[in-house]
């Protein structure tokens, strides 16, 4: 089978050409229209678009800040957002500060309205009250202010010349709380004055003061509560016993204990203990373990230095003298205190300073000491030295402190 090529006849007329010619579908010419083009962006590409956006875009915008204006208008001087009263501004979280205290910060937004009362301010102006630690403001509509504090946590009192105040883990100071006052009548509410009655249970801390920059103030809280967790950590409740903490000397903590002596006075009654900067809990029981035996021999004993290794600086009131002691009692001592430390004796510049011996061996020390002075000639013992009356005041010791 053979294939033809097609061929195209030359005779053949194309019957649409007549169309071309023909008057009557001939096209029309077309009005010239805007045309509003945003391919390849939000603006339009032809100039007139580009007016007609910018026009609506002015229109929208003026119409949305008229708009804002009379919103702003209404709400500056609508009497439904201005607050009324005290009442109408909440306050929660104190409960030692009273609320006259607190309010006296809004005194002047009474009467205000409420989208003009500065929270920032407000909020400055409460947490610079000493008792303040944080401090929140918020409108709450149409004519309310809620305020929400966090007072600061008392850890210790604080003497402060003939004031005692209270001080926190981070050296703030603030004053002791003061009882609620009527805001009519002015008097002290007879509710409240049991809430805000303070029922601490804190020493009195010496050797900070308002004075000392707030970092030396918060290195010498860390002291404190180093030294106050350090006693309590058998739980045993120590640092209740304490009824002051002298933190002048950050490399000796001293502690003013009252003597649980049955013999021990009015005048004797406190004890101040030396802690030095290390070890307080060993030192606090050795302390106690010994404390009956010293008031036996020392009635009128001020202070005990627990700071030396193998030796104890005790130091009496002025015008003591040791009591009497027999042979007897010094034997038997010697046998239940044999493993004792040495025990060093100083007294105030009234009374010699004795440098004594171990506790477990005073009257053979003693006997020692007036056998020389009958010969003339002096003594020389490992735990005894005689201290002349040139020495200052203050505990004589053998070794560096711990």
């Amino acid at each position: 089978m053979t294939e033809m090529p097609l061929r195209r006849d030359s005779s053949y007329t194309d019957d649409y050409s007549d169309y071309d010619s023909d008057p009557e579908f001939v096209p029309r010419g077309r009005r010239p229209a805007v045309r509003l083009s945003f391919r390849g962006g939000l603006l339009p590409k032809t100039l007139w678009g580009r007016i007609a956006a910018g026009v609506g875009f002015l229109l929208v915008a003026g119409a949305g800040i008229a708009a804002l204006l009379l919103v702003q208008s209404y709400v500056l001087h609508d009497e439904h957002f201005v607050v009324p009263t005290s009442e109408s501004i909440q306050i929660a979280g104190n409960s030692h500060l009273t609320r006259p205290q607190l309010l006296s910060v809004f005194g002047e937004d009474v009467d205000r309205n409420i989208f003009n009362i500065p929270l920032d301010e407000r909020r400055a102006q409460l947490e610079s009250l000493p008792w303040v630690a944080h401090a929140t403001v918020m409108r709450l509509l149409p004519n309310r202010v809620r305020v929400a504090i966090v007072e600061r946590t008392p850890v210790a009192f604080v003497r402060q010349g003939a004031q005692i105040g209270l001080v926190d883990a981070n050296g703030v100071l603030f004053d002791l709380p003061g009882p609620d006052v009527d805001e009519a009548t002015g008097q002290q509410r007879a509710s409240t004055v049991a809430r805000n009655a303070p029922q601490y249970s804190f020493p009195v801390l010496t050797g900070i003061s308002a004075g000392d920059p707030l970092s030396t103030r918060a290195a010498r809280m860390r002291i404190y509560l180093g030294f106050m967790a350090a006693l309590d950590a058998t739980g045993e409740g120590i640092s209740h016993k304490l009824s002051e903490v002298d933190l002048s000397n950050p490399e000796d903590v001293k502690a003013i204990i009252p003597s649980s002596a049955p013999d021990a006075g009015s005048a004797g009654g406190d004890v101040l203990v030396h802690f030095g900067e290390e070890k307080y809990l060993e030192r606090y029981h050795q302390y106690q373990d010994h404390l009956a035996e010293w008031h036996a021999q020392y009635p009128r004993l001020a202070s005990v230095d627990m700071r030396y290794e193998q030796q104890v600086v005790l130091e009496m009131q002025p015008g003591s003298a040791p009591a009497p002691a027999n042979t007897s009692t010094a034997s038997d001592t010697a046998t239940a205190k044999a493993s004792s430390p040495s025990v060093s004796v100083a007294t105030k510049p009234e009374a010699p300073k004795v440098a004594a011996a171990p506790v477990s061996h005073i009257v053979s020390a003693k006997a020692k000491r007036l056998a020389a002075k009958q010969k003339g000639k002096p003594t020389h013992n490992a735990h005894t030295r005689m201290v002349g009356q040139s020495s200052g005041p203050g505990a004589t010791a053998q070794g560096a402190p711990r």
